[in-house]
């Protein structure tokens, strides 16, 4: 399954594939995203409030 798929950075670290960006999720979803992501198995989850 994908989710369990990883790469490995250059410093040796793994790091899941597939991760749930919350960008686009409106501010009011994005708790219960995420919670539903990490009971189904994601490990990978992009939080970040803006990209520049």
């Amino acid at each position: 399954m994908i989710l369990q798929d990883t790469y490995i950075l250059s410093n040796g670290v793994a790091i899941p594939k597939l991760g749930l960006g919350t960008w686009f999720i409106d501010d009011d979803d994005a708790a219960r995203a995420v919670r539903d992501a990490a009971s189904i198995g994601y490990r990978h989850i992009d939080t970040a409030q803006a990209y520049g």
